[in-house]
Protein backbone atom coordinates (compact mmCIF):
# COMPACT_ATOMS: atom_id res chain seq x y z
CA UNK A 1 0.00 0.00 0.00
CA UNK A 2 1.07 3.47 -0.96
CA UNK A 3 1.78 6.40 1.61
CA UNK A 4 -0.81 8.05 -0.05
CA UNK A 5 -3.50 5.25 -0.06
CA UNK A 6 -3.09 5.09 3.58
CA UNK A 7 -5.17 7.81 3.75
CA UNK A 8 -7.95 6.84 1.93
CA UNK A 9 -11.27 5.89 3.77
CA UNK A 10 -13.04 4.22 0.99
CA UNK A 11 -15.60 2.38 2.13
CA UNK A 12 -15.67 3.61 5.23
CA UNK A 13 -18.54 5.04 6.81
CA UNK A 14 -18.39 8.03 9.54
CA UNK A 15 -21.00 9.78 12.02
CA UNK A 16 -20.00 13.39 13.27
CA UNK A 17 -21.26 14.98 16.03
CA UNK A 18 -21.80 18.75 15.95
CA UNK A 19 -21.42 18.02 12.00
CA UNK A 20 -23.44 20.97 10.66
CA UNK A 21 -21.27 23.84 11.16
CA UNK A 22 -17.95 25.01 12.28
CA UNK A 23 -14.84 22.63 12.92
CA UNK A 24 -17.15 19.28 12.68
CA UNK A 25 -18.35 20.11 9.37
CA UNK A 26 -15.05 21.10 8.18
CA UNK A 27 -13.98 17.72 9.41
CA UNK A 28 -17.30 15.50 8.00
CA UNK A 29 -16.33 17.16 4.18
CA UNK A 30 -12.31 16.13 4.63
CA UNK A 31 -13.91 12.33 5.58
CA UNK A 32 -15.63 12.16 2.81
CA UNK A 33 -13.34 13.78 0.51
CA UNK A 34 -10.98 10.92 1.56
CA UNK A 35 -13.94 8.32 0.76
CA UNK A 36 -15.87 7.75 3.52
CA UNK A 37 -19.94 7.70 3.83
CA UNK A 38 -20.56 10.59 6.62
CA UNK A 39 -23.12 11.45 8.86
CA UNK A 40 -23.87 14.49 10.79
CA UNK A 41 -25.94 15.86 14.01
CA UNK A 42 -27.24 18.88 14.75
CA UNK A 43 -30.22 20.78 16.34
CA UNK A 44 -30.76 23.19 13.11
CA UNK A 45 -32.02 21.21 10.26
CA UNK A 46 -31.18 23.94 7.88
CA UNK A 47 -27.35 23.72 8.91
CA UNK A 48 -27.37 19.85 8.65
CA UNK A 49 -29.28 19.54 5.68
CA UNK A 50 -26.38 22.14 4.05
CA UNK A 51 -23.77 20.01 5.27
CA UNK A 52 -25.47 16.51 4.19
CA UNK A 53 -25.77 18.11 0.83
CA UNK A 54 -21.97 19.31 0.55
CA UNK A 55 -20.80 15.65 1.65
CA UNK A 56 -23.03 14.69 -1.11
CA UNK A 57 -21.54 16.78 -4.03
CA UNK A 58 -18.54 15.05 -2.79
CA UNK A 59 -19.57 11.55 -4.01
CA UNK A 60 -20.43 10.42 -0.85
CA UNK A 61 -23.60 9.42 0.96
CA UNK A 62 -24.97 11.41 3.89
CA UNK A 63 -27.30 11.30 6.86
CA UNK A 64 -28.76 14.12 8.98
CA UNK A 65 -29.92 13.30 12.64
CA UNK A 66 -31.42 16.13 14.54
CA UNK A 67 -31.12 16.15 18.38
CA UNK A 68 -29.44 17.62 20.79
CA UNK A 69 -26.42 16.01 22.51
CA UNK A 70 -26.44 17.98 25.69
CA UNK A 71 -29.99 15.92 26.98
CA UNK A 72 -28.35 12.43 27.86
CA UNK A 73 -31.92 10.60 26.51
CA UNK A 74 -31.71 12.57 23.23
CA UNK A 75 -28.03 11.73 22.61
CA UNK A 76 -28.73 8.23 23.56
CA UNK A 77 -31.55 7.62 21.11
CA UNK A 78 -30.04 9.39 18.60
CA UNK A 79 -27.11 7.04 18.82
CA UNK A 80 -29.22 4.02 18.02
CA UNK A 81 -31.41 5.67 15.29
CA UNK A 82 -27.92 6.57 13.65
CA UNK A 83 -26.93 2.40 14.41
CA UNK A 84 -30.61 2.05 12.65
CA UNK A 85 -30.55 3.77 9.64
CA UNK A 86 -26.72 3.31 9.27
CA UNK A 87 -25.70 0.39 9.60
CA UNK A 88 -21.99 -0.20 10.72
CA UNK A 89 -20.09 2.45 11.50
CA UNK A 90 -16.35 2.91 11.38
CA UNK A 91 -15.59 5.90 12.67
CA UNK A 92 -17.10 8.02 15.20
CA UNK A 93 -16.15 12.13 16.00
CA UNK A 94 -17.06 13.40 19.26
CA UNK A 95 -17.44 17.00 18.17
CA UNK A 96 -20.11 18.42 19.68
CA UNK A 97 -18.94 21.09 22.58
CA UNK A 98 -19.33 24.75 23.54
CA UNK A 99 -17.93 26.91 26.37
CA UNK A 100 -21.32 28.79 25.68
CA UNK A 101 -21.15 31.34 28.59
CA UNK A 102 -18.38 33.41 29.84
CA UNK A 103 -19.43 33.49 33.74
CA UNK A 104 -17.10 33.49 36.79
CA UNK A 105 -17.08 29.89 38.84
CA UNK A 106 -18.70 31.70 41.82
CA UNK A 107 -21.22 32.97 39.68
CA UNK A 108 -21.57 29.61 38.13
CA UNK A 109 -25.48 27.94 38.90
CA UNK A 110 -25.35 24.04 39.20
CA UNK A 111 -27.74 23.63 36.60
CA UNK A 112 -25.58 25.54 34.29
CA UNK A 113 -22.81 23.62 35.28
CA UNK A 114 -24.07 20.57 34.36
CA UNK A 115 -25.38 21.63 31.03
CA UNK A 116 -22.13 21.86 30.29
CA UNK A 117 -21.05 18.34 31.68
CA UNK A 118 -23.44 16.82 29.49
CA UNK A 119 -22.53 18.74 26.27
CA UNK A 120 -18.92 18.89 26.39
CA UNK A 121 -18.26 14.96 27.88
CA UNK A 122 -21.43 13.09 28.83
CA UNK A 123 -22.09 13.20 25.35
CA UNK A 124 -18.45 11.79 24.13
CA UNK A 125 -18.92 9.07 27.21
CA UNK A 126 -22.80 8.52 25.41
CA UNK A 127 -21.76 8.62 21.06
CA UNK A 128 -18.46 5.94 22.85
CA UNK A 129 -20.34 3.63 24.82
CA UNK A 130 -22.75 2.98 22.05
CA UNK A 131 -21.00 3.68 18.72
CA UNK A 132 -17.87 2.56 19.94
CA UNK A 133 -19.64 -0.78 21.67
CA UNK A 134 -21.16 -1.39 18.31
CA UNK A 135 -17.32 -1.67 17.21
CA UNK A 136 -16.84 -3.60 20.08
CA UNK A 137 -19.00 -6.24 19.02
CA UNK A 138 -18.61 -6.14 15.10
CA UNK A 139 -14.75 -7.27 16.14
CA UNK A 140 -13.50 -5.36 13.14
CA UNK A 141 -11.74 -2.55 14.74
CA UNK A 142 -12.81 1.20 14.52
CA UNK A 143 -11.40 5.06 15.39
CA UNK A 144 -12.77 7.22 17.29
CA UNK A 145 -11.79 10.96 17.29
CA UNK A 146 -12.29 13.39 20.25
CA UNK A 147 -12.75 16.82 19.99
CA UNK A 148 -11.11 17.87 23.12
CA UNK A 149 -9.51 21.62 23.35
CA UNK A 150 -5.90 23.23 24.35
CA UNK A 151 -8.31 24.76 27.01
CA UNK A 152 -8.11 21.14 28.32
CA UNK A 153 -4.24 21.64 29.09
CA UNK A 154 -4.25 24.65 30.54
CA UNK A 155 -6.20 27.58 31.56
CA UNK A 156 -7.19 30.81 29.19
CA UNK A 157 -6.54 33.90 30.24
CA UNK A 158 -9.14 36.29 30.20
CA UNK A 159 -11.91 34.58 29.73
CA UNK A 160 -14.30 32.68 32.32
CA UNK A 161 -16.49 29.42 32.17
CA UNK A 162 -14.16 27.23 33.28
CA UNK A 163 -16.59 24.45 32.89
CA UNK A 164 -14.83 24.28 29.64
CA UNK A 165 -11.57 24.07 30.60
CA UNK A 166 -12.41 21.24 33.07
CA UNK A 167 -15.09 19.16 30.83
CA UNK A 168 -12.11 19.62 28.00
CA UNK A 169 -9.51 18.25 30.46
CA UNK A 170 -11.73 14.96 31.31
CA UNK A 171 -12.35 14.36 27.27
CA UNK A 172 -8.36 13.91 27.12
CA UNK A 173 -8.28 11.46 29.80
CA UNK A 174 -11.33 9.84 28.83
CA UNK A 175 -9.71 9.44 25.34
CA UNK A 176 -6.20 7.77 27.15
CA UNK A 177 -8.63 5.47 29.28
CA UNK A 178 -10.85 4.43 26.67
CA UNK A 179 -7.73 4.35 24.28
CA UNK A 180 -6.22 1.69 26.80
CA UNK A 181 -9.35 -0.44 27.37
CA UNK A 182 -9.79 -1.21 23.32
CA UNK A 183 -6.48 -1.08 22.06
CA UNK A 184 -6.65 -4.82 22.13
CA UNK A 185 -9.61 -4.88 20.04
CA UNK A 186 -8.17 -2.54 16.69
CA UNK A 187 -9.65 0.09 17.62
CA UNK A 188 -7.86 3.49 17.98
CA UNK A 189 -8.95 6.65 20.34
CA UNK A 190 -7.20 9.88 19.71
CA UNK A 191 -7.82 13.18 20.56
CA UNK A 192 -7.85 16.59 18.45
CA UNK A 193 -6.89 19.60 20.78
CA UNK A 194 -7.75 22.88 18.81
CA UNK A 195 -6.26 26.35 19.59
CA UNK A 196 -8.55 29.51 18.49
CA UNK A 197 -10.00 28.96 15.29
CA UNK A 198 -12.22 31.11 13.84
CA UNK A 199 -15.43 29.46 13.71
CA UNK A 200 -19.09 31.12 12.99
CA UNK A 201 -19.20 31.38 17.47
CA UNK A 202 -15.78 32.68 17.89
CA UNK A 203 -16.41 35.14 15.14
CA UNK A 204 -19.26 36.18 17.74
CA UNK A 205 -17.31 35.86 20.27
CA UNK A 206 -14.95 38.25 19.09
CA UNK A 207 -17.57 40.90 18.40
CA UNK A 208 -18.35 40.84 21.95
CA UNK A 209 -14.79 40.77 22.78
CA UNK A 210 -12.44 41.93 20.94
CA UNK A 211 -9.70 42.44 23.25
CA UNK A 212 -9.75 39.05 24.34
CA UNK A 213 -9.38 37.64 20.90
CA UNK A 214 -6.50 40.26 20.58
CA UNK A 215 -4.76 39.37 23.11
CA UNK A 216 -5.05 35.64 22.29
CA UNK A 217 -3.75 36.03 18.84
CA UNK A 218 -0.94 38.36 20.04
CA UNK A 219 0.10 35.04 22.05
CA UNK A 220 0.13 33.01 19.24
CA UNK A 221 3.53 32.41 17.33
CA UNK A 222 2.25 32.04 14.33
CA UNK A 223 0.48 35.55 14.43
CA UNK A 224 -3.07 34.26 13.70
CA UNK A 225 -5.74 32.31 14.11
CA UNK A 226 -6.87 29.15 12.68
CA UNK A 227 -8.92 28.61 9.86
CA UNK A 228 -11.71 25.58 10.09
CA UNK A 229 -10.70 24.03 7.00
CA UNK A 230 -7.16 23.39 8.73
CA UNK A 231 -8.40 20.92 11.16
CA UNK A 232 -9.99 18.47 8.19
CA UNK A 233 -6.32 16.94 7.03
CA UNK A 234 -5.82 16.20 10.98
CA UNK A 235 -9.43 14.38 11.57
CA UNK A 236 -8.36 11.90 8.15
CA UNK A 237 -5.00 11.36 9.50
CA UNK A 238 -6.34 9.65 12.88
CA UNK A 239 -9.71 7.97 10.52
CA UNK A 240 -7.27 6.24 8.22
CA UNK A 241 -4.69 3.78 8.46
CA UNK A 242 -1.98 6.59 8.13
CA UNK A 243 -2.54 6.67 12.30
CA UNK A 244 -2.63 2.77 12.74
CA UNK A 245 0.20 3.17 15.22
CA UNK A 246 -1.40 6.08 17.13
CA UNK A 247 -3.54 5.42 20.08
CA UNK A 248 -4.48 7.49 23.71
CA UNK A 249 -2.66 10.72 21.70
CA UNK A 250 -3.91 14.12 22.00
CA UNK A 251 -2.98 16.28 18.74
CA UNK A 252 -2.53 20.01 19.64
CA UNK A 253 -2.97 22.05 16.56
CA UNK A 254 -3.18 25.52 17.96
CA UNK A 255 -0.51 27.75 15.65
CA UNK A 256 2.19 27.11 18.27
CA UNK A 257 0.20 28.75 21.08
CA UNK A 258 0.86 26.55 24.24
CA UNK A 259 4.65 26.49 23.37
CA UNK A 260 5.00 29.01 25.57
Amino acid sequence: MSVLDRFKLDGRRAIVTGGSRGLGREMALALAEAGADVAVTGRDVGHMEDAADAIRARGRRAWAFQGDMSKPEECEALCEKALSDMGPIDILVNNVGDRGMNIKIEETPLDIWQHFVDLNLTHCFLATRIIGGAMLKRGQGGKIINTASISGMIANKGIAGRHYETTKAAVIHFTRCTAVDWAPYNIRVNAICPGLFMTDPNRRWAEKNPDVIKTFIASVPMGRAGEPEELGPLAVYLASDASSFVTGAAYVIDGGYTVW
